[in-house]
């Protein structure tokens, strides 16, 4: 059976909406919107929630196993930013301080997925049912989101700032507060499980 190689992890949206922001034309820069929604804009804000909605859910869902946990995890973000935007310094980039507060929202959520999951009993976990029309593509979409979830959370965090969201060492640094080096090896400890994983599931 022959699988395509490519890493591509499903999004939110229709993958185009989730790619890395481009600015139509016509529309504000968004150092413009940042500035007016800290400006109490309302409506600027609904164009940066309207602009980084798909991105932050695509991370949500690839941090937590809930759907239901991650919208919230996302739409608690932006009520968190909205309400820190008066204090947010411009000189510091928007979109890491963005993503600094979505991780911390998915990590909480994290947490109460997993004391949540110390009161199921066994038995009460459904097995995830596998469709037998499911094409190729789609069976190996489903293989790296189980590789995913099975990576260690500072390493699946590392690795979906790097490789999906786009953002560099420096960002990922002020998201996280963790130094460049030790993210750069989070994100290659991913990178070697998630081809171990893979290239195993190949074989089968």
């Amino acid at each position: 059976m022959t699988r395509p190689h490519r890493l591509r992890l499903l999004g939110a949206r229709e993958p185009a909406e989730a790619a890395p922001l481009s600015v139509p034309s016509g529309e504000p820069p968004r150092s413009v919107l940042v500035h007016a929604a800290r400006g109490g804009d309302v409506r600027a804000f609904a164009a940066l929630v309207d602009a980084y909605y798909a991105r932050s859910l695509r991370f949500a869902l690839h941090m937590l196993a809930s759907r239901d946990d991650a919208e919230e995890a996302v739409q608690d973000t932006f009520v968190r930013v909205y309400k820190a935007l008066p204090k947010y310094e411009e000189r510091e980039a928007f979109e890491p301080w963005l993503f600094r507060i979505l991780a911390n929202r998915c990590r909480s959520a994290g947490a109460r997925e997993r004391r949540r999951a110390e009161f199921v009993e066994y038995g009460d976990v459904p097995e995830r049912p596998v469709s037998s029309g499911h094409d190729d593509a789609i069976a190996w979409r489903e293989e790296i989101g189980i590789a995913l979830a099975a990576l260690p959370e500072e390493q699946r965090e590392a690795f979906l700032m790097r490789h999906v969201e786009d953002l560099s060492y420096e960002d990922m640094s002020v998201a996280t507060g963790v130094g460049v080096s030790a993210l750069k090896m989070r994100v290659k400890r991913a990178c070697d499980a998630l081809r171990a994983r893979l290239t195993e599931v190949d074989r089968d």
